[in-house]
């Protein structure tokens, strides 16, 4: 049981974390601290969270677990404000897709790692933001990362663990440096093709037909388009150097791709294709170890 969960960001991330524990009956009291008083307005009124407060140190008072879900450019920030303010037993998590700027704000704050900072990632989301896009059913069955440094107290990492099980969600493991490398190659990559393809056509002269004429494999290919840009920005900055090498990469990848067209290579161009209907076939029904 969960006494008070302090989350900082009442969002799609934190809401949804807070509902589904409300709704398997494991925690007693839930705090939302945010700038936007709308926004945690809506979050009480929807019974995601029972109070807020606009300040991290008066929010944490009292927390044995906080959630910290805010832009990875607000993450130092929220860190310092809530510095000599958690309890004894208090234990911190976060859900920023970049594990290694979040790990490098916590040291330059507290100058080290503390051992009640438990690095995670929920590999779960859609396009939509906000505390009304949230739900319960989120994490169900989606996986969450966590990456715990040699520092981090095994009690910590355990609560973090449950909490996200109880959620629904599938827990795994692994280095910062490692997640931060696959998670440019799934994640982070396929949002600057989504964004990059839209602001490509967008700027088309005849971009009014263009759009009225996209079918429903375009829709599918750019949802994610429609995803937070300031929050998109700051995973991509925050994660550049993997980043920069996966988009390398796939450049390399479309210029050999150009380089078959312009040869009429339809068996070579078959072979990309139904390796790639093979693999993402094997990822939907689910074998993705």
């Amino acid at each position: 049981m969960i006494e008070k969960l302090a989350i900082i960001g009442v969002g799609l991330i934190g809401g949804s974390v807070a509902m589904a524990l409300r709704e398997e009956g494991v925690v007693k009291e839930v705090v939302g601290c945010g700038r936007r008083k709308k926004n945690l307005e809506k979050a009480c009124a929807l019974g995601v969270i029972d109070h807020f407060t606009h300040d991290v140190a008066e929010a944490v008072k009292g927390a044995d677990m906080v959630l910290l879900s805010v832009p990875l450019g607000a993450m130092r920030d929220t860190l310092q404000a809530m510095r000599g303010r958690l309890s004894d037993d208090a234990v911190v998590t976060d859900a920023g897709s970049v594990k290694g700027s979040v790990v490098e704000d916590v040291k330059a704050v507290y100058r080290g790692m503390p051992g009640f900072f438990v690095p995670g990632h929920p590999i779960a989301g859609t396009e939509r933001s906000g505390v009304e896009a949230a739900f319960a059913e989120l994490y169900r069955n989606r996986r969450v990362i966590l990456t715990p440094l040699p520092e981090t107290n095994e009690d910590a990492v355990d609560r973090v663990d449950r909490m996200w099980r109880q959620c629904g969600a599938e827990v795994t493991q692994m280095s910062v440096e490692h997640h931060d490398e696959v998670l440019a190659a799934t994640s982070h990559l396929p949002h600057m093709l989504a964004f990059t393809l839209v602001d490509s056509l967008a700027r088309m002269k005849e971009n009014d037909e263009i759009f009225r004429f996209a079918a429903g494999g375009f829709r599918d290919f750019t949802r994610i388009a429609s995803s937070n840009p300031v929050m998109w920005r700051d995973i991509c900055i925050a994660n550049q150097q993997p980043l920069s090498g996966m988009l390398t990469r796939f450049a390399d990848e479309l210029h050999e791709l150009a380089a078959i067209l312009e040869r009429g290579d339809g068996e070579r161009l078959l072979a990309i294709f139904e390796r790639a209907q093979h693999a993402r076939d094997r990822y939907v029904d689910g074998v993705r170890d």
